[in-house]
């Protein structure tokens, strides 16, 4: 689960993390207001969404007047944000934060996430604040300073000295810095994040060091154990099917192509998407129905893919093991009468009453539904039907 940049500045405030004063606003009629409590001359704004680019997309933007502020927070709210990681659609802005314009004199990122080889936190810094991380190690992978930690031990003050000197920091300076990313961890594990970051902490003319960025992603297994973590969370700035998907125990992403995917299980689900793509197709979605999916839960499948004005077929794979062929077959029955299949269904069942199942369509004689008796079989069927 993300959170916006306004909950991640609470976050490290609580954390004791020094972060600027600001406000969140909720319409272009408070940016006048909020202008004037900053009491600065010159505050930026920017957009709050689940997506990055936001400054090469204009949606952060340094302000001098309450007038300007009126006139910046008014188009933000008008026109949807475009950037690299949004599409062509882009993503509408509910929310804009406004603090005080900080003067630099260094940037410098901090970050940490689950290191998946060595099966523990890492910390990474960098003196090339301000920029994505991605950019830096692909540019200058020298330039990243890492430390590893145990999650029940958590950061030593040590491991901390010694990145906070990788990054020139000295003096005051260096305590202040070696105190925040002793604080981040400890927030990183107490909160069961996934990453924590802040790009870019920032060393300021008169010696400050303060947060002005950050973001926070938290495990979602672990959601239940933080309520006031779980309560940030922003429906608006989800996939409405994703949301959908979940209350019926689906796994479910969408894509950007027309061929929809019903499947039990992740492998099975990215072979799938494989072998879609070897034939000429392009995925619209990754939906696993999981392995004790029951027959509900199949025909809701079934709507949310078929809610996709872009889907032009779909191929449902499965391998019967626990979920059973025959609960799929009826299903999918159920759902040509319920929900309707207006494109072309390709069907590749194999596993538990998979004999079962195939007399069960063949009775049915589903107007649209094609089946296949391998997966290249369903694929080229499939690709073909678009």
């Amino acid at each position: 689960m993300r959170v916006h940049e306004y909950q991640a500045r609470a976050l490290l405030e609580a954390a004791g993390i020094p972060v600027p004063p600001s406000e969140v606003l909720e319409s272009a009629e408070h940016a006048r207001g909020a202008f004037r409590r900053l009491a600065v001359e010159t505050a930026v704004i920017k957009a709050q969404v689940h997506a990055g680019g936001r400054g090469k997309a204009g949606y952060v933007k340094l302000i001098k007047s309450a007038n300007e502020a009126f006139r910046e927070a008014t188009r933000m709210f008008a026109e949807p944000m475009v950037s690299r990681q949004t599409g062509p659609e882009g993503v509408r802005v509910h929310k804009l934060l406004m603090a005080p314009a900080v003067d630099i004199a260094r940037e410098f990122y901090v970050g940490i996430v689950v290191d998946r080889a060595r099966r523990t936190p890492v910390l990474m810094v960098s003196a090339q604040g301000g920029v994505e991380i991605e950019e830096v190690a692909a540019r200058d992978p020298g330039a990243i300073k890492k430390a590893w930690f145990h999650p029940h031990l958590g950061l030593q003050r040590f491991q901390a000295a010694v990145l906070t000197a990788g990054l020139g920091l000295v003096g005051g300076r260096a305590k202040i810095a070696t105190d925040i990313m002793l604080k981040l961890a400890r927030l990183f594990v107490e909160r069961d994040c996934s990453l924590a970051e802040i790009n870019p902490l920032v060393e300021t003319p008169t010696g400050e060091i303060i947060a002005i960025d950050a973001k926070f992603t938290f495990d979602d297994n672990a959601l239940f154990r933080h309520a006031d973590v779980a309560a940030l969370f922003d429906a608006s700035e989800e996939n409405p099917a994703e949301l959908r998907a979940k209350e019926f125990d689906l796994s479910y992403i969408a894509l950007s192509g027309n061929i929809g995917c019903l499947v039990n299980g992740a492998g099975l689900a990215m072979a799938t998407m494989d072998i879609i793509k070897l034939h000429g197709g392009e995925p619209a979605n990754f939906l696993d129905v999981g392995g004790s999916v029951t027959c509900e839960g199949a025909i809701e499948a079934f709507r949310i893919i078929l809610s996709d004005p872009r889907v032009k077929a779909v191929l449902v794979n499965i391998f019967g093991g626990i979920a059973k062929c025959d609960v799929i077959a009826d299903a999918l029955i159920r759902a040509a009468k319920e929900v309707g299949f207006t494109v072309p269904v390709v069907v590749r069942l194999e596993g538990t009453n998979v004999d079962i199942a195939r007399q069960m369509l063949e009775k049915a004689t589903i107007p649209g539904l094609k089946t296949a008796d391998n997966l290249t079989d369903a694929a080229r069927q499939v690709c073909a039907a678009v």
